[in-house]
């Protein structure tokens, strides 16, 4: 443990004595010889153990702020070093729940702090997995730490929003019937949602009840004709041949009714599968993330083209990378060994659950998979007014909970509006939005940002800790992101 010596500069005092017209002041006499200045410069300030500093300086105590977990930083008012992270604080008891919400304005270095967790966990042997980067940041360090980084775009790469990932291969691994009733109804449950959320978005609309049923039954046609998962165009395929298995299911009397009532939604169907979409959600995936790597990043910046591109990219990898993870708990359990943990990332939040009404539902349905499981998420965004900017009251409540599962917040500057909206869920004392509000001041679109570094940490209603982080130089290399290195990339 280190701990800080400094001298204040002192207030002006008066002493009583025999002579009260003599002002006793902190830096000397108001009296000839007295050794007055006007001016005391600040002392120096050294640093070292309790055992060197306590010769000089015994009255030490401990730091009352966290010492297990990723350090994030000095305290802005004690220097006190200051170590965060989910698992850590979870360990602790300090949280009950493996969750952190990161919100800051454009360059403060949100995207340098939830580097600095990844590059942390990553050491501790908890794997960091990048659930949509859409702007290329994570690639450097994720190739630095010897990880797999998976391109999505047109031209790159694919992902299958119907892919089970190795929850299929878990399957051979479940000798108990009911354990494989329970994953073929998980695996069938994570398709339905995956392929709704991105017909939701296509149609700029949420689903009808009779397309979420026939959705779900031609599925149930498609998987058993084959071994390998199923794509878009079998189901668009089926809907097209209409068989009397399926349109019977749909309450209607003649194949014709069938196809005027799923008209809108073989129209989405055939939209995944062609115009801005094609080639990225309409065939299998091109690269399975590799369960083996210290950290996954899914590059997503060659599929961000449009905000319809954009918040399909980032709902087929939350999809597909928490299905994953689930797969990667199961494997475990079935063979033995023990469970590993990872930290989903889903940086810039809003830009998907903006993309249609009640496509929050669906990314609620999506990002649910962490709770009972070894897995922490790290969300990030630099405003709420998307979030208040949604349609209906209804996608604004569920899109609140968002904040409500993490019990760790982490705000760097933001200005006065947006604490004002921010100030309705996470409580801030006058001191502390004063605090962020200042770390904004005077920003502007040149320069290096004035709150560059610094967040401020709050827990639940307990007061919050401001700190500033400073970058090793490994980490400022790593962190450019104007040059992207090429390595073990897929």
């Amino acid at each position: 443990m280190t701990t800080t010596t400094d001298i204040e500069t002192p207030e002006q005092v008066k002493r009583p004595g025999p002579d009260r017209s003599v002002a006793r002041q902190a830096w000397g006499e108001r009296t000839r010889g007295g050794g007055r200045l006007a001016h005391v410069a600040p002392a120096r300030q050294f640093e070292g153990t309790t055992t060197q500093v306590a010769g000089l300086y015994p009255f030490t105590s401990g730091s009352g702020a966290p010492q297990q977990g990723v350090p994030v930083g000095r305290n802005l008012f004690t220097s006190q070093e200051l170590c965060c992270d989910v698992f850590a604080w979870h360990e602790l008891g300090l949280i009950a729940s493996r969750g952190m919400w990161v919100q800051g304005v454009t360059g403060v270095g949100k995207s340098a702090w939830a580097k600095r967790q990844c590059l942390g966990l990553v050491h501790r042997g908890i794997v960091p997995v990048i659930l949509g980067d859409p702007k290329n940041e994570f690639t450097s360090e994720t190739l630095a730490l010897d990880g797999q980084v998976i391109r999505i775009g047109r031209g790159r790469g694919a992902v299958n929003p119907l892919d089970a990932g190795p929850l299929g291969s878990a399957l051979v691994h479940l000798t108990d019937p009911a354990e494989r009733e329970r994953l073929l109804a998980d695996i069938r449950a994570r398709r339905i949602a995956a392929l709704s959320a991105l017909i939701s978005l296509v149609a700029q609309r949420p689903m009808k009840p009779v397309e979420s049923q026939v959705l779900g039954d031609a599925l149930d046609l498609v998987v058993p004709t084959q071994d390998a998962d199923p794509t878009v165009p079998q189901v668009l395929a089926l809907l097209d041949e209409a068989p009397l298995a399926l349109w019977r299911k749909a309450h209607v009397l003649t194949r014709l009714q069938f196809h005027r009532v799923t008209r809108d939604l073989a129209w989405a169907l055939g939209a995944l599968c062609s115009g801005p979409l094609a080639g990225v959600y309409d065939r299998p995936t091109t690269t399975a993330i590799d369960l083996a790597a210290p950290m996954v990043s899914i590059d997503i910046s060659g599929a961000t083209g449009s905000a319809l591109e954009t918040a399909a990219a980032m709902l087929s990898t939350w999809s597909y990378g928490f299905s994953v993870v689930t797969a990667a708990g199961v494997l475990a359990q079935a063979t033995g060994r023990p469970r590993p943990q990872f930290l989903a990332v889903m940086d810039e939040l809003w830009r998907a659950l903006r993309g249609a009404p009640g496509l929050v539902q669906q990314a609620d349905e999506l990002t649910r998979i962490y709770r009972g499981q070894a897995v922490g998420h790290l969300m990030l965004t630099h405003s709420l007014e998307d979030m208040e900017a949604l349609e209906s009251a209804a996608d604004r409540a569920k899109a609140r909970t968002f904040i409500d599962r993490c019990p760790i917040r982490v705000l760097g500057a933001l200005p006065a509006r947006e604490l004002d909206t921010l100030g309705g869920i996470v409580r801030l004392t006058d001191a502390e939005r004063a605090e962020v509000a200042r770390w904004n001041a005077g920003a502007s679109n040149r320069g290096r940002h004035p709150g560059r570094g610094k967040y401020l940490i709050k827990t639940g209603d307990q007061p919050g800790a401001a700190v500033q982080m400073s970058l090793t130089g490994a980490e400022t290399r790593l962190y450019e992101t104007d040059e992207i290195t090429e390595g073990r990339a897929s």
